[in-house]
């Protein structure tokens, strides 16, 4: 806020200045100057101390604000470069000749950073992600807390950190990528994913009771997120070709060489799938606790006997001894 108004009176001065200098010493480019500094001050004034700072007040959805303050700055620069122009330009036909010779020139020198703005352009226009989406981006995952017109700023998760959990360290990726990458974006659309959690049990376990058991537990914590699901993805259906897909939860059986592995599939909310499975894996391991007949499998190497050791070797005289059977 100071820094601002500390803005807005550096420029009220130096247009009193430009206005006593051109009155001293008439001359049309002071002249102009002073134009200048009165529209930057006005368009100023409007854009950061009205629409950014009070009428953003009135907005109670931060997500909202923040886009709504995105765009003021956007339409400010916008127009503060058109007036400008209009300004110091007098045959406007030739500076856009003229501009688009250097516009050329730069795109080729600076081809990242124009591709990064067409990216951001893209971003906006389209939609691809938005403040707030989970999103995944040249292999670098996180929320995203921010979106320029070049780089886009995500809240990281993953690395050093075991499940979808924040590290703490912001990432800055260029818009760029969106053009020649893929994006994986967790939340536009749809907040919901399937999640799988692998328990092996014993062969020697009743395996029929231990699929009821767990598909008892995870319909009656996953059932009302699974409802939500169901009519979120029924409206997918409408914008995309989507199958119809099943959110019940399931359990799938592998047989492996070492026990009996349960690949168990629900539907949970993608900012809550660390907890749920936590939550799920500490309620199947109450239960079978509590179960006599089963067993959670671990790797073991059952010993079934030992070889016969002999033990043997020379006397002092030099001549060999008979076989020990030890």
């Amino acid at each position: 806020m100071i820094k601002r108004f500390a803005v807005l009176l550096t420029l009220i001065i130096l247009a009193v200045v430009l206005w006593v200098s051109n009155y001293v010493y008439p001359n049309i480019y002071l002249q102009r100057a002073f134009y200048t500094a009165v529209t930057v001050a006005m368009i100023h004034l409007l854009s950061k101390h009205v629409f950014e700072d009070l009428l953003s007040r009135r907005i109670t959805v931060s997500k909202t604000r923040y886009s709504f303050k995105k765009t003021v700055s956007i339409v400010y620069l916008v127009v503060l470069v058109a007036v400008v122009i209009n300004i110091w330009v007098e045959n406007t036909q030739s500076l856009l000749l003229s501009y688009g010779i250097i516009a050329a020139g730069l795109a080729v020198a600076l081809q990242d950073l124009f591709k990064n703005f067409v990216g951001g352009v893209i971003i906006f226009v389209t939609g691809i992600y938005r403040v707030g989406d989970r999103v995944e981006i040249n292999s670098r995952k996180g929320d995203v807390i921010d979106i320029d017109i070049l780089y886009t700023t995500l809240m990281e998760m993953g690395e050093w950190m075991s499940g979808d959990q924040a590290t703490g360290r912001l990432t800055i990726i260029p818009n760029g990528y969106i053009l020649s990458g893929s994006v994986n974006n967790y939340t536009k659309d749809h907040a919901f994913l399937w999640d799988e959690i692998s328990v092996p049990i014993t062969y020697e376990s009743d395996w029929k009771k231990a699929v009821t058991m767990i598909l008892t537990i995870v319909r009656r914590e996953t059932g009302p997120v699974a409802y939500e699901a169901e009519k979120s993805l029924s409206g997918l259906e409408e914008k995309y070709y989507l199958p119809r897909k099943v959110v019940e939860p399931a359990v799938f059986i592998t047989l492996t060489d070492n026990w009996i592995n349960f690949n168990i599939r629900y539907m949970t909310a993608v900012r809550e799938r660390r907890m749920t499975k936590n939550k799920l894996s500490r309620l199947i391991l109450d239960e079978i606790e509590k179960s006599d007949n089963i067993k959670l499998a671990s790797t073991t190497i059952d010993i079934i006997g030992f070889p016969e050791l002999r033990l043997g070797g020379p006397e002092a005289g030099g001549g060999e001894t008979s076989p020990e059977t030890v």
